[in-house]
């Protein structure tokens, strides 16, 4: 589960390359996280995450994307999607002239 980082930490710092990292954990580990995560996020802060061996400083912009899916059927499950844009990246045609 990704935790703070303390000082000595010889952690990889995550930029500019692709990461992805997958957990199991319990419901009461994954709440936990993220309502670290919330907790960021409504105060307006960058959101840092971090795992044994690596840290991701993210800088993000408004608007965010939350996106919930049910899918039903014999094993149905729900998925929590959050995804943000990096900030200085736009979505806005550029002025031209």
């Amino acid at each position: 589960m990704p935790e703070s980082p303390t000082p000595d930490d010889d952690r990889t710092t995550i930029s500019d390359e692709d990461f992805a990292e997958e957990y199991h954990v319990s419901a009461a580990e994954a709440g936990k996280f993220l309502t670290a995560v919330g907790e960021r996020l409504q105060a307006g802060d960058d959101v840092t995450l971090s795992g044994d061996d690596w840290e991701l400083d993210f800088a993000y912009r408004e608007p965010v994307e939350l996106e919930v899916e049910h899918v039903g059927g014999a094993d149905p499950e729900l998925e929590i999607e959050l995804e943000l844009s990096a900030a200085g990246d736009s979505d806005s045609t550029p002025n031209i002239g």
